[in-house]
C-alpha cells in the first residue's frame, strides 16, 4: 500500500457566519485519494469523485490535487491550501507566477535592501547566502552557530532575526532566518515568513495573503 506524503501546516479558521471553505491538502494517495483539512477540521481521506463538506476531489497526483468548490475547480499543492472567495478581502497580498521550471521567484526586500527569493515551503525559515547578508549589513556571526544541509553538503549556518521582510505589499517584522556561509546561491523564502500568510495555488500562479 502506497504511503501518503504528508506535510503539516497551520490553518487559520475563518471568522463570521457561513465562512467560505478553507481546504488544505496534507497528504496524497496518487490516483486514489487526497487527505484534506476542511475549515480547520480533522484530516480526512477523500476518494476521487467523493464529495465532503461541499468539496469534491477530481484528481490526485504525486504533489497536488484538483478539487471542485462551489462549481469551480482549483489545483491545490501538497502542503498548501485554498480558501473560497470572500467579499471585500482587503488584506495585503501579492500574486506570483511560476517560472518555466515551476519555481516561484520573487523580488522583495530585507531591512530595506533588495533581495530575490525562491519560495520554498520545505525550508523551515528564511535562508540567506552569507554574501547577501554581508551586503545587507547583517552581523550574522553574532547569531547562534550551527550546521545545516545544503545541496553541496553540510555548511556552517547562523540563526538571526530580521527586522523587516517585504514581498510586494506584504511587510512582516521580526522574522527568523538563517545565514548559510556556503552552498546557497539564492535566498529561500521559507516558513518563518510563509506561516504568517495564506498561500493559494491556482495552476501556474500563487497568491500570498497576509493573515496577521
Amino acid at each position: 500500500m502506497r504511503r501518503a506524503h504528508c506535510i503539516a501546516f497551520a490553518l487559520l479558521a475563518a471568522a463570521g457566519p457561513a465562512p467560505a471553505a478553507d481546504v488544505g491538502l496534507v497528504g496524497v494517495f496518487p490516483g486514489k485519494a487526497a487527505v484534506l483539512v476542511i475549515d480547520g477540521g480533522e484530516p480526512r481521506s477523500v476518494r476521487i469523485g467523493q464529495k465532503l463538506s461541499g468539496v469534491t476531489v477530481i484528481s490526485v497526483e504525486r504533489e497536488q490535487a484538483v478539487v471542485e468548490i462551489d462549481g469551480k475547480r482549483r489545483s491545490v499543492a501538497l502542503g498548501q491550501h485554498y480558501r473560497g472567495e470572500e467579499a471585500a478581502d482587503t488584506r495585503q497580498s501579492v500574486v506570483l507566477a511560476a517560472d518555466p521550471r515551476g519555481h516561484f521567484i520573487v523580488d522583495g526586500a530585507i531591512n530595506g535592501g533588495s533581495m530575490r527569493f525562491l519560495v520554498d515551503t520545505g525550508a523551515t525559515a528564511i535562508a540567506l547566502p552569507a554574501t547577501d547578508a554581508r551586503r545587507l549589513g547583517i552581523d550574522y556571526r553574532k547569531g547562534e552557530r550551527g550546521v545545516t544541509q545544503t545541496a553541496n553538503g553540510n555548511a556552517i549556518a547562523y540563526r538571526v532575526r530580521l527586522d523587516r521582510v517585504k514581498i510586494g505589499a506584504i511587510e512582516l517584522t521580526s522574522v527568523d532566518a538563517i545565514v548559510i556561509e556556503s552552498g546557497l546561491d539564492i535566498a529561500l523564502l521559507g516558513m518563518s515568513f510563509l506561516n504568517r500568510l495564506e498561500m493559494r495555488r491556482d495552476g501556474q500562479t500563487m497568491t500570498l495573503i497576509r493573515r496577521f
